[in-house]
C-alpha cells in the first residue's frame, strides 16, 4: 500500500500523473519570456538615456584593466625610482620607501582619474557663486 509521500513500502515512488512538472515548465516559459521581457526593456531605455554602449567608456572589463593596470605601473615607477636613487646616492632603504609610496598616491590618482572622480590635472573652472577673495 502506497503511503502518503508517494512511495511503496520498498522506497520506490509509485508511479503517478505527470501532470504537474508540465505545469511547472509552463509557468516557468511564462517568467523567463516577462524577464526577457523586461531586460530588453532595461537596455533600450539605457541605450537611450547614454549608459554604455557608446564605444566610449569601453566594456567592464576593460575599464577594470585599465584602471588596475594603471595602479600597479604607478607602484612599479615608483619603485624602480626609488631603487635607482638608492643605488646612486647610497641611501638604502629610504629612497625605495618614500618612491615607492609616492608611486603609491600616483597611482590611486591615476584611477580616481580613469574614473572620473576627479578632473584631469590643469583644468580648473570658477564657481559660479563667486566663492573666493573678491578683487575691489
Amino acid at each position: 500500500m502506497a503511503k502518503a509521500t508517494g512511495r511503496d513500502e520498498a522506497g520506490k515512488k509509485e508511479p503517478q500523473a505527470e501532470a504537474q512538472p508540465a505545469i511547472r515548465d509552463d509557468e516557468l516559459e511564462r517568467r523567463r519570456r516577462e524577464l526577457e521581457a523586461m531586460l530588453s526593456s532595461r537596455r533600450v531605455g539605457a541605450k537611450a538615456n547614454g549608459e554604455g554602449g557608446d564605444g566610449k567608456s569601453g566594456s567592464s572589463l576593460g575599464q577594470g584593466l585599465k584602471m588596475s593596470s594603471e595602479f600597479i605601473a604607478g607602484i612599479i615607477v615608483g619603485a624602480a625610482l626609488g631603487w635607482l636613487i638608492d643605488r646612486w646616492l647610497g641611501i638604502s632603504p629610504w629612497g625605495m620607501i618614500v618612491f615607492l609610496l609616492l608611486g603609491f598616491g600616483a597611482g590611486v590618482l591615476n584611477v580616481m582619474r580613469s574614473a572620473g572622480l576627479i578632473a584631469e590635472a590643469g583644468i580648473r573652472t570658477k564657481s559660479r557663486d563667486g566663492g573666493g577673495p573678491e578683487t575691489k
